[in-house]
Order: C-alpha cells, then structure tokens, then sequence
C-alpha cells in the first residue's frame, strides 16, 4: 500500500482541494428551495448503502424546528403544533396513525462515514489524512458547523425547552439525531461526491437541508431561503431574520449571537433606559452594539475620567457587568469641509488615561506610544 509522505502530499492538487472545499461551502450556505427528487433519490440511496429497505414515505416540513417538532409529534403521538400537524395531515402522516419506526441515522450516517474515513487514512496514510482534513474542511467546518449549526441548535433547543411538555422534550431530543442535510458539507467536503459510502448523503446535501432518518419513515426539510452573515461568516442581520425558513420559521443574531425575537423587535426603537433595564448581560451587549456606544455614552451618565492631548477617556458602570470604558478621540486629518470627526475607542475597564487607551488599541503600552505625527 503506498502512503503518502509530507513531500508527496504537497504535490497533490492543492487547488483542487480548495475548489472542492469552495463548492462544499456553497452547499452549506444554498438557500434555494430543495431539488426534492434528487433529495429523495439521496435518501433511497443511503438507505441501501446502509443495507436497508427505502423508507414507506418521504414527507417534507419547511424548516428545521418544524421537522423537529413533526418528529416529535410523529413518536409521541400527540398533535403538538397545529401548523405542522396540517403539514403532516396534507401528507397522510397524522400522529397517532403513522409509525417512524426505529432511528437509523447510526446506519444511514455513522457507519458510513466511519467507513469512507477508514478507507481514507489507509489511502493517504494519518499524516496525509489529517493534512487533506484540514484542507478540505477547516474552512467549511469554521462557517457552517460553527457559526450556523451551533447557534441554530442552541436557539431551538431553548425553543422546544420553554415549551415544557412532552412533545417539547422529544424535539430536544429530535434535534441530537438530526442528520444535518446541507450543513454535513463541514465533514464531507473531505470526501467530495464519489466516495460510495457517501453518496446517498452527500447527493441529501446538495439537495435539501436537515433531515431525519427512521425506518418507515423519512423526515426531509427545506433549505433556508435568507442567510445573512458578517465579514467574518457569522450570522448577523439588522434588518430582520439573519437566518429565515420557508415556513416562516427566522432565527434573528447579531454577530453570531442569537437575539430572542422579543429583543429584535425592539432594536429599532431601543433607547438608553431600555439597554440599562435590560439584565442579560450579552442581550444588553447587542443593544449597544446596535444603539452605538458613542450614542450611548452620550444619553447616559457616563463620568469624564480623564483628558490629554490624546483624547477624552469615558466611563460607565453597567449593572452585572464590565465597565463601558472609551476613548473619544478627534481625527487629526479633516475632512474635505473643513471639519474634523470624532471617534469613540472602547478600551479595557483597566485603562486610566486617554493616551494608554489609545496606545492599548495600537498594542502599545503607554510608555511605548509616543507618535511622532497623529493622522
């Protein structure tokens, strides 16, 4: 068996990997409308890798928290939400009629995954495969499973737990076997299309999003129709939803923290009392962010601590957590007009002096920040 060694690896098709990687990611982020029938051909297919019979039905829900919540309603029985119970009875699937059957995802999923990696190491050797892991999947790992799967999970997982009731508990526990559909493109992005173990799943990922596999039945939902990230890929939108389902189903975030539905819709309207009265600590972190802390400093009491030739160092408590501390500096270059513009620097609670919090944001001491021209 031939292995690959550190010099051979990097003569592979580096620029390969990377477009196999770029067209995972696409994947993961898609918010078209799901390809059902090659979606369904996916699942027929991974069921026979899997050594199974292909499901009785395939039925479909439009977002995740709704297959979820159909999974529930389907094992326990129960009618739970109405809107979804109509989803399901539009497709002959009522609860308390229709039977899932046992999870598969160990065999649909797990096995074959275990599989294609097996066969991966023997071929590239653990050097090679770890190289070729992180060529392939850190980036699709970092966007999606990160900073879309993480927060969405935990934003449904508080969903279904505030429900307290028995179909609530079995969608909490409906999302810990959920196969991720196009968000699977994190871990098979290592494999590309034609590892035969994979291909059922992967043609799932290209096709449609979360889904759940048991052996009556197979629950496929949509892919998002709204995917609204930052710079940095986490999801954030001021102006609504910053992740948003066909069904309705929106998941508001700012900076890749979800905000409760209830925050979101007061952020247009925010005003200083509204952020000081408000206790969650991160919660109140986005309102800043969103209000402006150089507004926010302005409209609050906020004690002058401190002026140079630097700047105006600013300080505010806020209840339960760190200290609002900033710097208001003047751009030493004007503007066309004339005029010069101020900017606000947050520093560490620790900063005593404008020009240790300016050096602070250069990663200087105050000692070391002596410029010789200010721009």
């Amino acid at each position: 068996m031939d292995v690959f060694t550190p010099d051979a690896f990097s003569t592979m098709d580096d620029i390969g990997l990377a477009e196999r990687a770029e067209s995972w990611l696409a994947a993961g982020l898609c918010a078209e409308p799901a390809d059902r029938a090659a979606a369904e051909a996916g699942v027929r297919a991974a069921y026979a890798v899997a050594g199974l019979a292909a499901p009785d039905r395939i039925i479909w829900l439009g977002s995740p928290a709704a297959g979820a919540a159909a999974v529930a309603m389907l094992s326990t029985g129960t009618d739970g939400d109405p809107y979804v119970w109509e989803w399901l009875a539009e497709q002959d699937c009522v609860p308390g009629r229709a039977e899932l059957g046992a999870s598969v995802r160990s065999k649909v999923r797990t096995g074959p995954w275990a599989r294609a990696r097996s066969a991966l190491v023997a071929e590239l050797g653990p050097v090679g495969y770890a190289r070729h892991s992180v060529a392939t999947t850190r980036r699709c790992w970092q966007q999606l499973a990160d900073r879309i799967v993480t927060p969405l999970r935990t934003r449904l997982t508080e969903q279904f737990a505030a429900d307290a009731d028995e179909v609530g508990a079995a969608a909490q526990g409906a999302l810990l076997d959920a196969i991720l559909g196009q968000h699977d493109a994190a871990w098979l992005a290592a494999y590309g299309d034609d590892s035969p173990e994979l291909a059922g799943l992967a043609r799932v990922a290209r096709s449609a999003g979360w889904w759940w596999a048991f052996e009556r039945i197979a629950v496929l939902t949509e892919r998002p129709d709204q995917v609204h990230r930052d710079n940095l890929g986490r999801l954030h939108h001021a102006g609504g939803p910053a992740l948003s389902y066909p069904d309705g189903f929106g998941m508001y975030a700012w900076r890749g923290m979800p905000v409760p539905d209830d925050v979101a819709a007061q952020l247009p309207e925010l005003t200083a009392d509204r952020i000081r009265s408000e206790s969650n600590a991160e919660v109140r972190r986005v309102m800043l962010e969103y209000f402006g802390f150089d507004r926010y400093l302005s409209e609050s009491e906020a004690t002058r601590v401190q002026s140079d030739d630097f700047g105006v160092l600013w300080r505010l408590d806020l209840p339960g957590d760190e200290p609002l501390v900033m710097v208001e500096v003047v751009n030493a270059t004007p503007e066309p007009d004339g005029t010069r513009r101020t900017y606000f620097l947050r520093v560490p609670p620790t900063v005593r002096t404008a020009r240790a919090g300016v050096a602070w944001t250069f990663d200087l001491t105050e000692e070391q920040y002596a410029p010789q021209q200010q721009t």
